[in-house]
């Protein structure tokens, strides 16, 4: 260890310096405190240029995070323009085929913003847009759902009104011969005098299939001095058909029937001028002309002239 030497002036001389306990502490002090600040500040330094592994895996997975985030809002977006066209469809369309009004926007945006307060404490504004978007997505499809399903059901109703609606004829064009559209007062030929005749006649050869023109329930098959063998049935929503002067009907009372199925075949039994069938469609109890319910089986053209024989003919079966 070298010894360090001061100059005495008194003794012109350069004497050994002795160092006390004191003067050694001092300076051991001054020494760790100078290294201890060397040593914070080149640790700010390096941890502001070299950050921590922890601090590193931390913005990798902040990262990674973020951009899965992006994702998720990306196709947040996606469903809502969806929706968007869905809602759409629904109002102007599916609605307007079912005669249905839209939804107006009061019910669609019903509950949208009702958690607001429940996101105002998150401090981040990405987190807190996705999730009102969420929220407003899941309150809009939670509509929509209910509006479909009330579609639906308007759907099933209105398919059993057109199924049970009579809008065929009960002999087919193969088979028929002539209709006679004489609807209303008419010299009846056999009895030879006016009545109302409440149908329309389809001549057609004996035995022809005579078809039920809408679903139903047979309400009666029998025979009557009039009618002959003849069967009502009932189609619901106001709508009864009758069909009259069969050789023979082939379904029973209460038995429920289809549109186009065949219910018996023609004949001349009753009080009847010829092999025919005679139909009637009845709303409400009360007999209506059935030439305004054949649209399903004729063209334009057919029914116009149709219509227009059923104001010119005079003549009857029955």
């Amino acid at each position: 260890m070298k010894t360090e030497f001061s100059y005495n002036p008194e003794t012109c001389r350069y004497e050994p310096v002795l160092v006390t306990g004191k003067v050694f502490f001092k300076k051991a002090i001054g020494f760790l405190s100078a290294s201890f600040l060397i040593g914070v500040c080149g640790l700010i330094y390096y941890n502001s240029k070299y950050p921590l592994w922890d601090e590193i895996q931390l913005k990798s997975e902040n990262q990674a995070l973020k951009t899965e985030w992006d994702i998720l809002d990306d196709n947040l977006k996606k469903i809502s323009t969806e929706l968007a066209t869905l809602e759409k469809n629904d109002d102007n369309n599916y609605r307007s085929i079912l005669d249905l009004g839209p939804l107006p926007a009061s019910m669609r945006e019903a509950g949208v913003g009702g958690r607001e307060k429940a996101y105002a404490s998150i401090r981040y504004s990405l987190i807190k847009t996705s999730l009102e978007m969420a929220d407003k997505l899941k309150n809009r499809l939670d509509i929509e759902d209910q509006s479909l399903d009330a579609l639906n059901k308007e759907l099933t109703e209105k398919e059993k009104r057109w199924a049970s609606r009579p809008a065929i004829q009960p002999i087919s064009n193969v088979d028929l011969i002539q209709l006679y559209t004489t609807y209303g007062l008419r010299l009846h030929p056999i009895l030879g005098y006016w009545r109302d005749h409440k149908g329309l006649d389809f001549t057609a050869p004996e035995g022809a299939p005579i078809y039920a023109t809408g679903d139903g329930i047979v309400e009666f098959a029998n025979g009557a001095t009039t009618y002959g063998n003849v069967v009502f049935i009932n189609h619901g929503y106001d709508f009864q058909t009758r069909y009259a002067h069969m050789t023979r009907y082939i379904v029973s009372l209460g038995e429920r029937v289809r549109r186009g199925q065949v219910i018996g075949y023609v004949g001349n039994t009753g009080l009847s001028f010829g092999n025919h069938c005679h139909y009637e469609v009845l709303v409400k109890g009360n007999q209506v002309n059935p030439i305004n319910f054949f649209q399903r089986d004729l063209s334009n053209k057919e029914y116009e002239k149709l219509v227009e024989l059923g104001g010119k003919a005079k003549t009857s079966l029955d």
